[in-house]
Formats: structure tokens, sequence, C-alpha cells
């Protein structure tokens, strides 16, 4: 398991559907996390262990005119649409992507207020070139704020994650290069996967 693993991001077009599909597969329901402003977004979230969680994205019906990222809308099943690292403190991680010469946005400051009213606060830095999603983005955590995994509803852990592709030389060179230590696996088109594991032995395989 990548130890700069910070979340997967299972995207459903719709919020409701999405978290039945994930209790249908591991017996958890995930709890309502709150809204993205300005994003088009909501999202529900789950547990996979320490410093792991999955978070179910959605449109949010309530933001009319919002773009929609990761083509969420369009999705006719729940699949992965990508994931965030934690790579540590963002701005020394952006002075060694700018020597290595890797074009990027951010740190950019975000936050969501919780269903409970608190408020979660973080840093973003993403990549202008992702590979068609199998790069992360990342994110940084601000020191009052508790980790979604934390509190999250518990059951689950994630048992494996990877990138496959057809030929996987300059993918293991970025991924090198921004010390991600997630497996790079052969396959016939790039793919995101993921195996998560519930309560009594059901498992629940996930790809993009």
């Amino acid at each position: 398991m990548p130890t700069v693993l910070d979340h997967i991001l299972l995207g459903s077009s719709d919020l409701e559907a999405g978290i039945a599909f994930v209790k249908q597969h591991t017996g958890i329901t995930a709890a309502f996390g709150g809204v993205h402003p300005g994003r088009g977004t909501r999202n529900a979230l789950l547990s996979l262990g320490d410093r792991h969680y999955l978070e179910i994205i959605a449109p949010d019906p309530a933001q009319t005119g919002a773009p929609d990222h990761y083509g969420l809308k369009k999705l006719t099943a729940p699949r992965l649409v990508g994931w965030a690292a934690h790579p540590g403190d963002l701005n020394a991680f952006a002075v060694r992507l700018r020597n290595a010469h890797l074009t990027f946005d951010g740190p950019t400051p975000g936050s969501r207020k919780r269903p409970d009213g608190r408020l979660l606060e973080w840093k973003t830095l993403n990549l202008q070139d992702t590979r068609s999603g199998l790069l992360p983005f990342f994110i940084e955590w601000s020191a009052e704020t508790v980790h979604p995994s934390v509190d999250a509803p518990a059951g689950c852990k994630i048992l494996r994650f990877e990138i496959s592709v057809p030929d996987g030389a300059e993918l293991q060179r970025i991924s090198t290069l921004l010390d991600l230590d997630v497996p790079i696996t052969r396959g016939e088109k790039p793919q995101l996967h993921a195996s998560i594991a519930g309560p009594g032995g059901k498992t629940v395989s996930l790809t993009s």
C-alpha cells in the first residue's frame, strides 16, 4: 500500500446511488461529508484505515451551472476518478516540482463545512499533466483539521491500490520523481485499481 496515499475518489452520477453501491459491496454506509461550493460536487466518506479514506464524489444538484468535474454526470456506474497523495509540506514540494521543471497549479487553499458545522481546511497542488488521471493531486491538511479517516464510518480497509498501464517506463520515471511509492503494473489499458475489504469477508474491486 502506498504510504503517500491519502484518499481515493469513487465517482458517481448520484451520491445516494454511490453510497448504496459501496454499502452493497462492503456492508458499511458512508457518511455524508458536505458540499464543495463553486465546484458543483458533494461527497460521502468512508474510513479505509490509518490515514486512508474513500471519498464518494457526485454532482451537487443545488449547484446548477457548475462545471462537471471528472465527468461525473456522464457516469453510468460508480468508478474511480482519481486519487490524492500527501507529500508533506506542499510549499516545499512545490519547490521540488519547480526545480524538476514540472508544471503545476497551487498550492491552493480549500475548505468544506461538515454537517456538524466543523470546518475542514486543506491546501492542494495539481499537476498540469496527470497522465489522464493516473497521477494524483496532492493535499496537505491543516494542523487543526481532523483527518477524515479518523472519524468517518469505520470497518473497511484498503487492501490494494495500483496503477496499470501497457508500458510503465515513463510513468515509473515520473512516479519516482514525485516520490510516489505506488505499484505500477502492466495492463491492457491505463487504469487505477483498488481493492477494499469490509467486515465479514466482503470485498470490492474498483477500477477507473
